[in-house]
C-alpha cells in the first residue's frame, strides 16, 4: 500500500475528511458483504487474502490492516464507501412514523438508535445539525448494518418540525412532565423527537412539540435513576408506538 492510500483511509475517521472525499469507512466481512449487495457504492476494499474477490478489492498484509483499521482489535477488511445523498420526500412525514434526534452526540447512542429504527420499520431519521455524524466509523459499526437501510437526514430541526406541525402532523417528544406513554393514544404516523443525552430536548425544538410523553418508572412513585439513556428510551417509545399500531389495526 502507498502512504497516500493509508492517509486517505485514516482521514475518514474525521468528519472533515469524510466531507472532503465523499467517503465513509466500513469494517468487517459481514458488513462489507451486505454493502456489496446494497444500493450504496463501494469504491474500494482492503482485505486479508482470501476474503473477497473483485476489481475493487486489494489484498493487504495483516500489518497494513492494523494501520488501516479504526477498531481496537483490527478487522480483516476495510471498505471505502461513497456517502449517499438521501432526499427526504414530504409524504414520508405524512404517512410514516419518523424519528427526530435533537443534538444526540454520542456515536454509540446514534448507532444504536439507527439499529432500533431498522428493527421497528422506521425508514427515516431527522437529525439536527448538532447531532453526531451518522457516517462516523463508530456509528457505522454500532448500526450493525442498519445504516444501509435507514435514511438519515440532517436539517434545521426546529424549522422542519414547525412546518410539520403547520401541516397537521403530530410531533411527539419525551419529557419528565409529559403524559404517561402507556395511557396515551398514539397515532401510527408522526414524528417522535428524542433529545440530547444530558440536556434533553432544546428549547427551540420543544416549542414545536405538540404531544409531550413520559416513560414512567415502575412503580410510578419509585425514586431511582433520574433518567434513561436516550437509546434505551428510544427503544421503549418505538415499541409502544408499534404495539398500539398493531393493537388498533392501523397500517
Amino acid at each position: 500500500m502507498t502512504k497516500a492510500e493509508i492517509q486517505l483511509v485514516r482521514s475518514l475517521a474525521d468528519k472533515r475528511g469524510r466531507t472532503e472525499h465523499g467517503l465513509f469507512l466500513a469494517e468487517g466481512g459481514k458488513l462489507i458483504t451486505e454493502l456489496r449487495t446494497s444500493h450504496l457504492h463501494v469504491r474500494k476494499i482492503y482485505a486479508l487474502e482470501g476474503l473477497f474477490e473483485g476489481e475493487e478489492v486489494e489484498v493487504v498484509s495483516p500489518r497494513d490492516m492494523e494501520r488501516l483499521s479504526q477498531l481496537k482489535t483490527p478487522s480483516n477488511s476495510v471498505a471505502l464507501v461513497e456517502i449517499p445523498h438521501e432526499r427526504l420526500h414530504p409524504e414520508v412525514l405524512r404517512k410514516h412514523l419518523v424519528l427526530a434526534l435533537d443534538e444526540v452526540q454520542n456515536p454509540g447512542n446514534l448507532g444504536t438508535i439507527i439499529r432500533l429504527a431498522d428493527w421497528f420499520g422506521i425508514g427515516d431519521i431527522l437529525c439536527s445539525e448538532g447531532t453526531a455524524d451518522c457516517f462516523n466509523p463508530k456509528v457505522v459499526q454500532a448500526t450493525m448494518g442498519a445504516i444501509l437501510r435507514v435514511r438519515v437526514h440532517y436539517t434545521d430541526l426546529a424549522k422542519t418540525l414547525a412546518r410539520a406541525v403547520g401541516d397537521g402532523i403530530p410531533v411527539y417528544g419525551t419529557f419528565l412532565e409529559g403524559e404517561n406513554i402507556y395511557e396515551s393514544r398514539l397515532s401510527p404516523t408522526g414524528i417522535v423527537v428524542m433529545g440530547n443525552e444530558g440536556r434533553g430536548v432544546t428549547p427551540t425544538v420543544a416549542q414545536c412539540i405538540s404531544r409531550k410523553l413520559f416513560i414512567p418508572p415502575w412503580p410510578a412513585d419509585r425514586r431511582g435513576s433520574e433518567s434513561l439513556n436516550v437509546a434505551m428510551a428510544t427503544g421503549i417509545v418505538c415499541a409502544e408506538f408499534r404495539r398500539q399500531t398493531a393493537l388498533h389495526g392501523a397500517k
